[in-house]
């Protein structure tokens, strides 16, 4: 579950670049995995998901507030939970290999 203490406040102007998405009227099952998808079957999901982001034109605005509130699931920004998972370990300095050797 997201820590929502990361949200910004509820403010329209903080929330409003989410009504032009590309992703907006579309399942939300094309962003986010049902329970036990691996392999190729969850990677073609995320590929085509991710082209929806390609076109959108708020992407970038998407993948900085998925990385700020560390978004732990579904494709956000054109990036997977797996890719903002390592752009924010290397924000706080800490890499999957330092994280797991310090456990």
């Amino acid at each position: 579950m997201a820590e929502i203490s990361r949200l910004p406040t509820p403010v329209v102007e903080e929330w409003d670049w989410q009504r032009f998405g590309a992703c907006r009227g579309k399942e939300s099952s094309a962003f986010f995995h049902p329970d036990n998808e691996r392999g190729m079957a969850r990677r073609r999901r995320d590929d085509e998901a991710k082209k929806v982001c390609a076109a959108c034109p708020v992407v970038q605005r998407c993948l900085e507030h998925a990385l700020a509130v560390e978004e732990p699931y579904g494709v956000w920004g054109g990036q997977d939970e797996d890719e903002r998972r390592a752009v924010v370990l290397a924000r706080k300095g800490r890499s999957r290999t330092k994280r797991r050797h310090a456990a």
